[in-house]
């Protein structure tokens, strides 16, 4: 089993780490993983860390877009952090930092 997704959870806030690349081979692996974990454990704060993933195409924009949709039924919020500067420019031009409930940070 492929560990490309991890998590740690502390009071109300869920952290998935991505450890990988993402594109549409590994997004629907790493959507299942994340919701997973995010009903289970319910949290108020949904923080996915994309400090190991050096390459993400529009399938990892949907993964980010999808995890807001889902938490914000769940009445969760989603940070997303750990952007490299290339990342950060792809989100910054599909716009999804402006989505409400998601905020984006290096």
């Amino acid at each position: 089993m492929q560990k490309d997704v991890t998590f740690s959870e502390n009071e109300k806030t869920l952290i998935a780490y991505i450890k990988c690349d993402i594109d549409h081979h590994t997004a629907r692996r790493m959507r299942e993983k994340i919701d997973s974990e995010l009903f289970l454990k319910k949290p108020q704060l949904l923080i996915i860390d994309f400090s190991d993933v050096g390459f993400m195409d529009s399938s990892g924009l949907g993964l980010i877009l999808g995890r807001v949709e889902r938490a914000t039924a769940l009445r969760a919020s989603v940070r997303v952090v750990g952007l490299s500067p290339t990342l950060m420019k792809l989100v910054r031009l599909a716009g999804i930092e402006r989505v409400p409930n998601l905020s984006v940070s290096k």
